[in-house]
């Protein structure tokens, strides 16, 4: 099992230009990756594709990572979720809408599934659980359905400035929440 220590130093190898651990980082983290763009995108090719530029842009911009005393998986996570959320925006401003997802035959547990279904993910909800309904709606809109703030905005009826606190609010929580 690779420790958070150990992604730290991968990424700080990559930043130094090494291709060893680069593929190491992949090896160590990519199925969790994937689950996370294929939760945001629900189409398994296209989170393939985002996936790839997610480690792009993970070594290209891995001499801008700095160790803070937090997981390294926080960073390559935001960085999975935004390009996933990058994506399904695009796909929305063409207009396109993706049923293929509900057509394609159950193949059984994926990498999503996979990711899902760690101790992590049963903290996050007990957390989530923690917040009101309304401002965990909003989160989870926000990262996991690629919402734009105006779009949650209008959906709970509030002014766009008090989704944006309650948004702010809410993570401040699920950290204090996650950290214990």
């Amino acid at each position: 099992m690779t420790t958070p220590h150990d992604i730290e130093q991968l990424i700080l190898a990559m930043a130094r230009g090494d291709r060893d651990a680069f593929l190491s980082l992949y090896d160590a983290t990519g199925a969790k990756l994937f689950g996370i763009c294929l939760r945001v995108l629900n189409d398994r090719a296209e989170a393939e594709d985002v996936l790839q530029e997610v480690f792009l842009k993970i070594w290209r911009n891995a001499d801008r990572y700095r160790v803070n005393g937090l997981s390294p998986m926080t960073w390559l996570i935001t960085v999975a979720r935004n390009s996933a959320i990058d994506r399904l925006r695009a796909r929305k401003a063409r207009g396109e809408t993706v049923d293929l997802a509900a057509e394609l035959p159950d193949r059984g547990p994926t990498p999503e599934a996979a990711a899902i279904a760690s101790s992590e993910r049963a903290r996050i909800v007990g957390c989530l659980g923690a917040l009101q309904p309304d401002r965990a709606g909003a989160v989870r809109g926000a990262y996991l359905e690629g919402l734009s703030y105006q779009e949650l905005a209008t959906l709970y009826g509030v002014p766009l400035n008090t989704m944006r606190t309650w948004l702010r609010r809410s993570l401040q929580t699920l950290k204090e929440c996650l950290s214990q």
